[in-house]
């Protein structure tokens, strides 16, 4: 049976709690559809080629990571955003966006499962924004793990080459994680201890700092990293509601 939008949009809200941060966003509902949800997709990032796919999968609420609205809001009408309001329009599909809360969720975040997939645990909440954490410190059992180990875990992960600056030690005891464009939080990382610090995209000085801070820095894609959370809330809903789910991937090499 199908769920309603409200009721689906409600348990988001309760689940990811994205009052608590100051984002770059809106989270939540950006655009209302149908008012009942059959069928959810999910991607990472709001394009015309998602809401095209996700049309065809004739999906009634789509979710994101990155949606179609930054700053504090709507602002003018471009023909590409034209475009995709169309889309939604025509297909009558809600689409729903979670940023910061999602990377920073302790159970459904980017950044917890990226963590107990690469079978670390004692997971610390790392990486302050505006007072919230949004990502986690975490710890590999025992003596710890080889940092070729870790660097190849990343890679199946991902299933592509992370960028490596192999400056560390060769046992990773604590790994600093922050999804996607994360490279601002390599002081704190270095700070707080950690043998290698996991993130989406380089910045340019990151290299420099990671070496003469004696520290692994590994960039495994900003959208590889981004894939994991969007994919388990709508795997959450499907299993909290009892209806359909599908991840669209749109691959993007950065």
């Amino acid at each position: 049976m199908p769920c309603r939008l409200g009721d689906a949009i409600a348990e988001l809200d309760r689940l990811l709690k994205p009052g608590r941060f100051r984002d770059y966003c809106p989270n939540g509902l950006h655009v209302p559809g149908r008012a009942e949800v059959a069928k959810i997709a999910t991607g990472v990032s709001a394009s015309a080629e998602l809401f095209e796919r996700a049309a065809t999968e004739r999906a009634d609420l789509l979710i994101v990571h990155h949606g179609i609205f930054w700053g504090s809001g709507p602002a003018a009408i471009d023909a590409p955003m034209k475009r995709r309001l169309k889309l939604l329009f025509d297909a009558d599909m809600s689409l729903a966006a979670y940023h910061l809360p999602l990377d920073a969720h302790p159970e459904v975040g980017n950044n917890a499962l990226i963590a107990h997939a690469l079978a670390a645990d004692r997971l610390q909440p790392f990486a302050l924004h505006e007072g919230e954490p949004i990502g986690f410190i975490a710890r590999f059992p025992g003596d710890g793990l080889d940092a070729g180990a870790l660097f190849a875990r990343v890679a199946e992960l991902t299933n592509r080459t992370p960028l490596v600056f192999d400056s560390g030690p060769e046992r990773v005891h604590g790994v600093a994680i922050v999804s996607g464009a994360g490279a601002d939080y390599l002081a704190d990382a270095v700070a707080a201890g950690a043998d290698a610090f996991l993130t989406g995209e380089p910045a340019e000085r990151v290299m420099t700092e990671a070496r003469e801070a004696h520290i692994h820095f590994v960039a495994a894609g900003h959208y590889a990293t981004e894939t994991f959370g969007v994919k388990r809330l709508g795997e959450h809903l499907s299993e909290r509601f009892d209806v359909e789910h599908v991840f669209i991937d749109v691959p993007n090499p950065v």
